[in-house]
């Protein structure tokens, strides 16, 4: 018997991207939401069609979520136009993934989603 591990970070963020993805099949072609994860990194990005070929995607990040195990925190940055991560301020650190969802889910800064 195969054993599957379940981690609890990914369905987390799993079903937070999943909550803001569009429903319309017509509209996700045109503007849709992932992630990346690999264990200690989370990047949520935009998935759009390329400006000058529309038949690809691109994938715009917009808000990256890191653990530090030595601390036992996550940190939240956000994409400054520049193009560089930022820590997010005032709230970047949490011990709770679903508290920096939260904080994203807000954006009182409009940094995620403008």
């Amino acid at each position: 018997m195969t054993k599957v591990i379940i981690d609890i970070n990914e369905s987390t963020i799993k079903q937070y991207v999943e909550s803001i993805r569009p429903e319309s099949e017509e509209i996700r072609a045109e503007i849709d939401f992932g992630y990346s994860y690999d264990g200690k990194i989370i990047e949520i990005y935009e998935i759009v069609p390329l400006w000058n070929n529309p038949t690809k995607k691109q994938n715009i990040p917009f808000a990256k979520i890191r653990f530090y195990k030595s601390k036992q925190l996550w940190n939240l940055y956000w994409m400054r136009a520049s193009g560089k991560w930022e820590l997010y301020e005032p709230f970047s650190k949490s011990t709770h993934l679903a508290k920096i969802i939260e904080v994203i889910k807000a954006d009182k800064h409009s940094c995620f989603f403008g």
